[in-house]
């Protein structure tokens, strides 16, 4: 079978960085040597999406750990939604507090390429990659399809009778969709002419779509529909990663139901465009210390997250390849132009 998977997977890095700091200026004794250190006190996140969604969970998860394990003072979450995170890249990139950051993701990626828009992720400063996720194919709990190929093979019969909701618009949960039909047979334009996705700025409103039986089907995060499957108000198809999700066990991989497609949805976050060298060492550095931490461990745990931490220059080079990566594949589905 020809393989059309994204593979979007990397083994948990833990990065030890050094102490952040930047040459002062010269104090007159001639060596000009001594260091200036940066402390990040008070770090303002910002969610670029309305609240419920995996983006406001990692947002909201980071802020207890940060101020709980007294990493920083304070760190207030703020949401701007919209257009898949990217209003709230735009203003992250005019963010003038350098001890901000945004929580960013495998959806951003995407979405920067079908909004065309302006201030691209490439703008703003990486600092870390925190975690990957599985997405879960499910239907409402009345539903009439009972496999994968129940929903499949009704969208390449019926098209646009049968809505399948998720995150923003060439986001992983739309990725996702496009390479099943892709793998069913679907040719790219076929693909834009015969999947009717419904997109959302955040989670919350993907399960009232599903909850409320107005959309056939819907792709998310296992986290965000976790507890509706566990309630029985979801029925849970298939899950997007190489080998069944630990928190849902029973439920198949989409290759085991026959489509050769393996996905996973990484979140990280992004500082502001052009900050000081001192500056972006202080973020990495505290960015650190929670990953390396105990209760980050458990949210973790909680949540059914896989670690998945990069730092620095190796998460630069990471986001570098992954968006040429989702640019092609956003092209191969006709996504994209």
């Amino acid at each position: 079978m020809r393989r059309l998977a994204l593979v979007i997977v990397a083994a948990a890095t833990a990065v030890t960085l050094a102490s952040c700091s930047t040459p002062a200026a010269d104090t007159g004794t001639g060596n000009g040597d001594t260091a200036e250190s940066v402390k990040v006190s008070d770090l303002s996140i910002i969610v670029p999406a309305e609240p419920g969604g995996g983006w406001d969970q990692t947002g909201r998860a980071m802020s207890e750990t940060l101020t709980s394990e007294d990493l920083v003072d304070s760190a207030p979450v703020t949401n701007i939604g919209g257009a898949g995170g990217t209003v709230g890249l735009a203003s992250l990139a005019n963010e003038k507090d350098p001890h901000t950051l945004m929580v960013t993701g495998l959806v951003m990626v995407g979405a920067v390429e079908t909004n065309d828009a302006e201030i691209r992720m490439e703008d703003t400063t990486p600092i870390a990659r925190l975690t990957e996720e599985a997405l879960v194919v499910v239907v409402p709990a009345e539903s009439k399809y009972d496999t994968l190929e129940d929903l499949v093979e009704d969208i390449k019969e019926n098209g646009q009778d049968v809505s399948v909701t998720g995150g923003s618009a060439g986001g992983a949960d739309h990725i996702l969709a496009g390479l099943m039909l892709e793998e069913a047979g679907l040719s790219g334009s076929e693909i834009a002419e015969s999947l009717n996705y419904i997109p959302n700025s955040g989670g919350g409103e993907a399960v009232a779509l599903i909850l409320g039986n107005n959309a056939s089907a819907g792709i998310s995060g296992i986290g965000e529909f976790l507890e509706h499957i566990e309630a029985g108000t979801m029925k849970a198809l298939a899950v997007s990663s190489a080998e069944p999700a630990e928190n849902l066990p029973d439920v198949p991989t989409i290759t085991e139901e026959g489509y050769d497609v393996t996905l996973t949805n990484w979140r990280g976050v992004l500082a502001p465009t052009d900050i000081s060298d001192a500056d972006r060492e202080a973020l990495i550095d505290v960015v650190t210390e929670m990953h390396d931490s105990e209760a980050w461990t458990e949210v973790l745990e909680t949540r059914g997250w896989a670690d998945a931490f990069l730092a620095g220059d190796d998460f630069e080079t990471f986001l570098e390849e992954n968006i040429a990566s989702v640019t092609t594949t956003l092209t191969n589905i006709g996504l994209v132009d």
